[in-house]
C-alpha cells in the first residue's frame, strides 16, 4: 500500500472527512485490520483564510509548498490538498516538490466522464465559482460547467465561511442551497448534475436532497487516492 500525504486544516472539518473516508475505503477494499497509510500536515486555517481574503495567493502558495515538503520528507507517495480553493496555487506548490499532487478537479472529471455526466452546476467558494482553477480543469475534460449568478455566489460563499467551516449545519442554509440549485436548473437546459466544489458542502447536502446527480469532490478525490494507493 502506498502512503497518502494529506495537506489539511482548510478547514479541519473537511480534513476529518478525508481521514475517515480513506480509512473506511481501505477497510472495505482489504478487510481485516487494514487502515490507510497516511501522513498529515494540518495548517492553521485562520492564517490561510486571511491571505485568501487579502488576495495574497502567492504568499499562501509558498506557505503551503513548505508544508507539502514536510509530507514529501515524511514519505508520502502522492499528495492530496484537502480543499478545492487552494488548488488555485497548485502550480506554486507542485514546482517545489517531486511528489505528484492529485488534482481534485481532475479526479472529479474522471468519475463524471465514467458515468456519462456532461453538464453540471458548480457550487463552491466565490473563488472556485468565479475563477478557472476548478472550472477550467472540468471544461478541459469536456464537462460543461454552470455557475450561480453574483447574488447567489455571495450567499453560497457566506454560508461556507460563516457556518460550514465552523462545523455549523443549518437546515435553513440547506434550503437556500437547494433553492439556488432549483433556480439554476430552471434557467439552464440539459443540466444533469451538481458538483459540490467545496470540501465542506458535503456536510450540508446529501444525494437524497435533490433529484440531480451529486458529485462530491471530496469523495471523488478520496476514491482516486484509494485507487492509486492500493
Amino acid at each position: 500500500m502506498k502512503t497518502i500525504g494529506l495537506l489539511g486544516g482548510m478547514s479541519w472539518e473537511s480534513t476529518l472527512t478525508y481521514y475517515k473516508l480513506l480509512n473506511l475505503g481501505v477497510k472495505q477494499k482489504l478487510g481485516g485490520l487494514h487502515s490507510a497509510k497516511i501522513v498529515l500536515y494540518s495548517v492553521d486555517f485562520e492564517e490561510i483564510e486571511l491571505l485568501q481574503r487579502e488576495g495574497r495567493w502567492d504568499e499562501a502558495g509558498e506557505i503551503l509548498a513548505k508544508n507539502v515538503r514536510s509530507l514529501e520528507l515524511a514519505g508520502a507517495d502522492f499528495i492530496l490538498i484537502c480543499t478545492n480553493t487552494m488548488h488555485k496555487v497548485i502550480d506554486i506548490i507542485q514546482k517545489n516538490i517531486k511528489t505528484p499532487i492529485i488534482h481534485i478537479a481532475e479526479a472529479t472529471a474522471f468519475y463524471m466522464q465514467k458515468e456519462g455526466y456532461k453538464k453540471a452546476i458548480l457550487l463552491g467558494t466565490r473563488f472556485s465559482m468565479q475563477e478557472n482553477f476548478i472550472k477550467g480543469v472540468l471544461e478541459k475534460n469536456n464537462i460543461q460547467v454552470v455557475t450561480p449568478n453574483s447574488e447567489e455566489i455571495c450567499e453560497i460563499d457566506r454560508i461556507i465561511f460563516s457556518e460550514l467551516v465552523l462545523g455549523k449545519i443549518s437546515p435553513q442554509s440547506k434550503q437556500i442551497y437547494l433553492s439556488i440549485i432549483d433556480k439554476i436548473y430552471q434557467r439552464e437546459k440539459q443540466i444533469d448534475s451538481v458538483i459540490l466544489g467545496c470540501t465542506e458542502i458535503g456536510l450540508l447536502l446529501q444525494k437524497e436532497d435533490t433529484f440531480l446527480k451529486i458529485f462530491d469532490t471530496t469523495v471523488l478525490h478520496v476514491n482516486k487516492a484509494l485507487d492509486l494507493a492500493i
